[in-house]
């Protein structure tokens, strides 16, 4: 069965949620400030305070934080997470970094994003995020890694991916030079995919995520 992802009327309205340094929210900051992405963030969520929750909050962009600690289960925590998406008025949800194991409602399925600092499968899953994933690489002596975005579903890292972007590993790799390195490919990657999103050019077939060519 072939579904579309949503196509939102434009200018794109994105949540943002993170865990961490908010590393990726600014790139989306600034991809949308240089006109090289069209939309808007009206909401950051934080899954406790962080940097990237005092950060966004500097920049005058409505931040919550919503601590997993607070909720009895994965259910009631996601469900906070998504009515504030829903009252918003958010398209599209974006991990940017998010830690905690959310539960996606039928109407946002196909509606939230996340990247991943290696080629899915590999080095993903609970517990590999960072520079564990980046530790992982190296010690197995991979030649090659990369980060993957992917729309998500109720497992960690896992539904379908849109796009992927290999890097080298080099054989005096560490895993701060090998996460710099793949971190520059997520900067672009990203964007891209939220772009191809907001075009309405994604279309899931099962567990494949085939590119519609554009229009122009």
């Amino acid at each position: 069965m072939t579904q579309a992802a949503a196509a939102p009327n434009p200018p794109l309205s994105m949540a943002v949620l993170v865990s961490g340094s908010g590393t990726t929210l600014f790139n989306l900051l600034s991809c949308l400030q240089d006109g090289s992405l069209a939309g808007t963030i009206p909401l950051v969520i934080a899954s406790r305070e962080c940097a990237g929750a005092e950060r966004a909050r500097a920049r005058g962009i409505p931040t919550w934080v919503v601590n997993r600690s607070d909720f009895a289960s994965t259910v009631a925590f996601s469900a906070e997470i998504f009515d504030r998406c829903r009252q918003e008025g958010v398209d599209l949800v974006v991990l940017g970094g998010f830690l905690c194991r959310i539960m996606i409602p039928e109407d946002f399925a196909l509606r939230v994003l996340n990247i991943h600092p290696s080629l899915i499968p590999a080095f993903c899953g609970q517990g590999m995020y960072g520079h564990r994933v980046h530790e992982s690489v190296i010690t197995r002596g991979c030649k090659v890694s990369g980060c993957t975005v992917h729309f998500c579903d109720n497992e960690y890292d896992h539904g379908p991916i849109v796009l992927q972007k290999s890097v080298p590993v080099l054989d005096d790799d560490s895993p701060q030079t090998l996460a710099a390195r793949v971190f520059a490919e997520e900067c672009l990657l990203y964007p891209e995919a939220i772009r191809l999103y907001a075009s309405g050019r994604l279309h899931v077939e099962g567990s494949r995520v085939r590119i519609r060519p554009s229009d122009k």
